[in-house]
């Protein structure tokens, strides 16, 4: 399963660069960041409200495959996908793309597990079922979508 999730356009700040003019690695990870963000927000719940509710999402696993370097001022869209939802994990698969010349500059992912406010894992069917059912609703309707 691989269900696409948003696109967010951002442009390249200086900051963001190296001593070579091309973005920083860590730089990628933020990006992905705000790509887990978008999907939060998109099935209708924010971060925030999650973590109110004792629900934390911590990272467990993360990859990232450079193919080209980003440059300051270039405009990039971080595409993020699901590749997985489980009531216990979620996994996030991202693609940078440089809008310019529409060139894939990397592709990463992210494994995370739902945990409570003890940081130990939990089953978000059994735990919150509404958040489940949200998160869970979002990606089967995105999937039935594409079809």
């Amino acid at each position: 399963m691989l269900v696409k999730v948003s696109e967010t356009k951002i442009k390249v700040r200086y900051v963001e660069t190296d001593q070579m003019g091309i973005v920083h690695h860590s730089n990628y990870f933020v990006w992905f960041e705000v790509g887990r963000t978008e999907f939060i927000k998109e099935s209708g719940i924010k971060y925030s409200d999650m973590e109110k509710m004792g629900v934390l999402l911590p990272l467990i696993e993360s990859g990232c495959q450079y193919k080209t370097g980003a440059r300051y001022e270039d405009e990039i869209i971080i595409s993020t996908s699901v590749k997985l939802i489980t009531p216990i994990r979620i996994e996030f698969k991202y693609e940078v793309i440089r809008v310019e010349d529409e060139k894939l500059l990397a592709v990463g992912f992210t494994k995370h597990v739902f945990v409570d406010k003890e940081l130990k894992p939990i089953n978000l069917r059994k735990k919150n079922a509404e958040l489940w059912d949200s998160f869970n609703k979002f990606v089967v309707d995105l999937m039935e979508n594409l079809v």
